[in-house]
């Protein structure tokens, strides 16, 4: 389990990461989401003990982070996004090596059992250099799993990979989601929809929001936008929906209407309804649009600018080259 409370990092007074606080739970993966410059990467690398918080408290695997480094890097498998691998040796022999390093036991015959784990146990005696980019990432992962960690983060492991690969290792990722914790960092959201049970959502540096991504769809869906087709056109109906009280915007789209409420706590069906009715205009469809992550993810981090009033560029990077915010 992680688990992390008021987390803060800041280069100077520039606070990259700001009180943060969430749990990732064991058998589930957790997408950690946000545009680039967010805060993800700073996040994770205070989580494997590669950065010191300024303040805050982060346990992972029932260890504290800043205390207890030691303990947590044993109990951690870290995939960044630019897999440190060495090119001229063979994936077993990197495997192995690796597994030295961790103080793994038979080295030889767990390094074979988790190139099989990530499929790639064909090409046990490849080099590396020869290895495709899709490959490569299956043996970074690999040596994040060497030692058999409680806890598994994965920093944008999809980046640069070709559609069938970034399938194949979403997949492995679900896969692996049932018997460790895994933090998996992404920008892509159509990809933490399909591969996350529960997403944090990250921007400047603040969590904007927590759920599951059907809460979280939930949550924007109510009072959300509302799709309306009736029998006649689209032109002729869009003056009188206009004209309901209770709708803030409605313009044509999808071959209907498409509404926003005014108000975001109030459904806009049934005035919507009672006005096509007294009209004498037969109604088709009349149905909330669905929301996907992309969507919930630009509405808040759009509340998130509103409100603390800031613009939507990040700032430029203060941080000193080594420990650049990603």
């Amino acid at each position: 389990m992680i688990e992390v409370q008021e987390l803060t990092k800041k280069y100077g007074s520039v606070a990259v990461v700001d009180s943060i606080s969430f749990t990732a739970k064991p058998g589930q993966v957790t997408g950690f989401l946000g545009p680039n410059g967010a805060g993800k990467t700073t996040t994770m690398r205070m989580l494997t003990g590669f950065l010191p918080p300024t303040s805050g408290k982060a346990l992972v695997a029932g260890h504290d982070v800043f205390d207890q480094s030691m303990e947590v890097r044993k109990r951690v498998g870290y995939l960044p996004e630019n897999v440190p691998l060495y090119r001229d040796m063979t994936a077993l022999g990197y495997l192995m090596y690796i597994g030295e390093i961790r103080g793994v036991p038979n080295r030889r015959a767990k390094a074979l059992e988790t190139l099989e784990r990530v499929a790639l146990v064909s090409r046990a005696n490849s080099r590396i250099r020869t290895l495709s980019k899709g490959m490569k990432q299956r043996v970074g992962l690999a040596q994040a799993l060497i030692h058999d960690p409680e806890v598994l983060i994965l920093d944008e492991p999809t980046i640069g990979l070709d559609p069938i690969q970034v399938l194949e290792l979403r997949d492995l990722v679900r896969e692996l989601g049932r018997n460790h914790t895994v933090l998996f960092s992404t920008h892509i959201l159509s990809e933490a929809e399909q591969v996350c049970d529960n997403v944090v959502i990250i921007n400047r540096g603040q969590i904007v929001a927590e759920g599951s991504p059907q809460e979280l769809r939930s949550t924007l869906e109510r009072g959300g936008r509302v799709l309306v087709r009736t029998n006649v056109n689209p032109d002729t109906a869009l003056p009188v929906i206009q004209s309901i009280p209770s709708i803030a915007q409605a313009e044509i789209s999808m071959d209907g209407i498409v509404v926003a409420p005014s108000d975001a706590q109030v459904d806009p069906r049934p005035a919507i309804a009672r006005t096509v009715v007294e009209h004498g205009w037969d109604l088709i469809e009349l149905r909330p649009l669905a929301v996907n992550l992309e969507e919930i993810f630009l509405e808040l981090t759009r509340q998130a600018e509103v409100a603390t009033d800031m613009p939507v560029e990040p700032p430029a990077e203060t941080a000193p080259e080594s420990e650049a915010v990603q």
